[in-house]
């Protein structure tokens, strides 16, 4: 019987090394760029009841060199340091090596946060700025999909605030 549990070590060892080298494969995406995602645009769109909606494009580029594959987005916008408002898109498609795509999601906006947000961006508008930080995934992907993040401050169209 030693004959037998020398080959089961064997196998078990083999095994073992090809998690190591798998896992040291999966290691290595990590040293990716983070992709750079900006807001290309937000439109109106139909709500329904006191929920506004919005169609937004996010503009994604990738600094890798490897096309990025997704299935799907889910993305989250901040105002304030506050949730204002979500969405996902089942949209698919490629983001190509050194190069970018625009992705649309459609985002709801639910009346309470709106309501809340009215109220701060009085304030923020006078100040001159309202920060804000979108969030999102991409999904598909080997790893499951790409997180992003963008942050920056809104200002208010010239003369919104003059008397």
């Amino acid at each position: 019987m030693p004959a037998t549990d020398t080959r089961r070590s064997i196998r078990l060892y083999f095994i073992c090394l090809y998690i190591l080298v798998w896992l040291g494969g999966c290691a290595t995406l990590t040293g990716q760029e983070p992709l750079r995602v900006t807001v290309a645009g937000i439109d109106p769109m139909a709500g329904e009841g006191l929920e506004m909606r919005f169609n937004v494009k996010l503009r994604i580029q990738n600094p890798n060199d490897s096309p990025i594959e997704f299935s799907g987005v889910s993305l989250q916008l901040d105002l304030n340091g506050q949730s204002f408002a979500s969405g996902v898109s089942d949209q698919s498609g490629v983001v190509p090596r050194f190069g970018e795509t625009v992705i649309d999601v459609p985002l709801t906006v639910p009346a309470f946060a709106a309501v809340r947000q009215a109220f701060a961006f009085v304030g923020g508008a006078k100040a001159g700025n309202i920060p804000y930080e979108v969030h999102g995934r991409l999904a598909g992907g080997m790893g499951g999909g790409t997180r992003f993040t963008d942050q920056g401050k809104l200002s208010p169209p010239e003369g919104m605030m003059s008397p």
